[in-house]
């Protein structure tokens, strides 16, 4: 398969681009898009063929659900059972990087839902993503446009490391605004939401909102969410975590990349600072994808002290790159 490369301007998106790429998404074909988080690897998310070459293209666990992107409210409504809490937080944040999971509609296929009986949903916040779902006329299931538990790809040459010649198109929209995935969370029961992965969107906003706390979600709740059950967003060396009042973790520091807030106590041979904690959770995958390209041997990563704001995405994707 040859794939295929377009550029194209986020704020003034060309509609002969994105009319293409829609037909590819409707005749069954995988298309690479930006969002605000990540590059998302699109298909029609009510073609169950589609789905599949979504999984085959990715290597990905077919027990893993994926997100259905929508263009607004009402084709979310057709999709899943949207109680008044879900409205609620769909009229005061969407677009967003907020994805909701809710009892799911017959006229999802299986494989989209991952076997389950909840589905989740959200609308992305980037013109060129809105853009193609209302080209395509459908909505799109797209995970991150990469191999399966590799780190995410926040711009097109990443997309096309991993994808070229896996999928028909990708479309490069600049780099991605926020670098981590959407934040997910569980509204199947409104008496009690559940935070099933931290991401992009601050869970201050979403409990203030609400009115109530997001709480601890058990395994099998947890299931509900893509990127929860296997390791993820990890490059092929070791990611090892540096708590700043603690030892600096050991490695060959002439073979080492670094990426944090503060000043390690020793010279690694890359280093990335970033002047602040949202700059860190931008960098993190392009730094992994880097630093893995310079050969280098392992990855040291500054854990982020304070549990609040977008640090709550960035440590789980720390966590998880860092699992063995």
């Amino acid at each position: 398969m040859k794939t295929q490369r377009a550029t194209i301007d986020r704020w003034n998106p060309d509609i002969n681009v994105l009319s293409r790429a829609g037909g590819i998404i409707q005749h069954g074909g995988l298309v690479a898009f930006p969002t605000e988080t990540v590059y998302g690897l699109g298909a029609d998310a009510l073609n169950h063929d589609a789905v599949r070459k979504i999984y085959e293209a990715k290597g990905r666990p077919s027990d893993n659900p994926l997100i259905l992107h929508v263009d607004s409210i009402l084709m979310a409504s057709q999709l899943v059972h949207m109680n008044h809490l879900a409205e609620k937080l769909a009229l005061k944040f969407w677009p967003a990087p907020l994805t909701m999971v809710l009892p799911a509609k017959s006229i999802i296929p299986s494989i989209t839902r991952g076997g389950l009986d909840t589905a989740a949903v959200r609308m992305p916040d980037n013109p060129i993503a809105l853009g193609l779902i209302s080209s395509a006329q459908t909505p799109i299931a797209a995970p991150s446009a990469n191999l399966s538990g590799r780190p995410s790809p926040t711009d097109a040459e990443s997309v096309y490391a991993d994808m070229n010649g896996r999928i028909d198109m990708i479309i490069d929209g600049g780099s991605s605004n926020l670098g981590i995935e959407s934040t997910v969370i569980d509204l199947t029961d409104p008496n009690r939401i559940l935070l099933l992965r931290p991401g992009g969107m601050n869970r201050e906003l979403i409990e203030a909102e609400l009115g109530m706390p997001l709480e601890v979600p058990d395994t099998q709740s947890a299931k509900r969410s893509p990127g929860t059950r296997y390791r993820h967003y990890a490059p092929s060396i070791p990611v090892k975590i540096w708590h700043t009042d603690e030892k600096f973790p050991e490695c060959d520091y002439d073979s080492a990349g670094y990426i944090g807030m503060h000043e390690p106590p020793v010279k690694t041979a890359g280093m990335l600072m970033c002047s602040s904690w949202d700059e860190y959770s931008h960098e993190l995958f392009a730094a992994f994808r880097k630093f893995e390209a310079k050969g280098y041997l392992c990855i040291i990563t500054e854990w982020p002290a304070e549990n609040s704001g977008i640090n709550e995405g960035l440590r789980d994707r720390i966590i998880r790159a860092a699992v063995d």
